[in-house]
C-alpha cells in the first residue's frame, strides 16, 4: 500500500471509532454517526479501501481498545449489535465497487449507492440482534421485535445520513476531479 492509501483507511477507520462516541441512546440499537463515516470511506475510497478502513475499525475494536459504542474486546462478538459492525464492512464495499462504475456521480446515483450499502448493514444487522438475543443472552424475542427495534426506528436516521453522504459526496467527488486530486 501507499503511504497515502494507508492514511486514508487510518483516517476513516478513526473517524468510525469517532462515529460511535457520537450517539443518541434509544431502546437496543443506539443511533451513532457510524455509517456516516463507513458510507463516506465507501464512496470516497473505493471498495477496497473503504472495506479495508472498517475491517482496521473493527480489528482494533476486538483487539481491545473501546472504540466501539459499548467499549470493545473480542467478548463484543457477543453483543447484539455486532451485526452492524460486520455490516460496516460489506457496506463500505458495496458502496465503493457501485460508485467505482460510476462515470459521472450526480445525486440520484450516490444515494441509490449509499443506500444499496445500507441496505447491507440492516441484512446484517437485524438477525445478528435477533439470534444473540434468543440464542446467546436467552432472552425470548420475536422476529417482529427484531425488525421492529433494529430497524424501524433506525432507519429514519439512516435515511438522513445517507442523504448527507449523498450530497457531500457529489460535491467532493465534483470538487476533486476539477482540481485534479485522485482520493483513491
Amino acid at each position: 500500500m501507499k503511504t497515502k492509501e494507508l492514511i486514508l483507511v487510518s483516517l476513516f477507520a478513526a473517524l468510525t471509532a469517532v462515529g460511535a462516541f457520537i450517539r443518541i441512546p434509544i431502546p437496543y440499537v443506539p443511533f451513532t454517526l457510524q455509517f456516516l463515516f463507513c458510507a463516506f470511506a465507501g464512496m470516497l475510497l473505493g471498495s477496497r479501501l473503504g472495506a479495508l478502513s472498517q475491517i482496521v475499525y473493527v480489528t482494533i475494536g476486538l483487539i481491545g481498545v473501546p472504540v466501539f459504542t459499548e467499549g470493545g474486546g473480542p467478548g463484543y462478538i457477543f453483543k447484539p449489535t455486532f451485526g452492524y459492525l460486520i455490516g460496516f464492512i460489506v457496506s463500505a464495499y458495496v458502496i465503493g465497487k457501485i460508485t467505482e462504475k460510476i462515470k459521472e456521480l450526480t445525486l440520484v446515483k450516490a444515494l441509490s449507492a449509499t443506500l444499496s450499502g445500507l441496505f447491507f448493514v440492516y441484512l446484517l444487522g437485524v438477525p445478528y440482534l435477533y439470534l444473540v438475543y434468543n440464542l446467546y443472552l436467552g432472552e425470548s424475542k420475536t422476529v417482529e421485535w427484531a425488525i421492529f427495534y433494529g430497524f424501524t426506528i433506525c432507519i429514519g436516521s439512516d435515511l438522513l445520513l445517507s442523504l448527507i453522504v449523498a450530497v457531500t459526496a457529489v460535491k467532493v467527488v465534483s470538487f476533486a476531479k476539477k482540481n485534479r486530486l485522485s482520493l483513491n
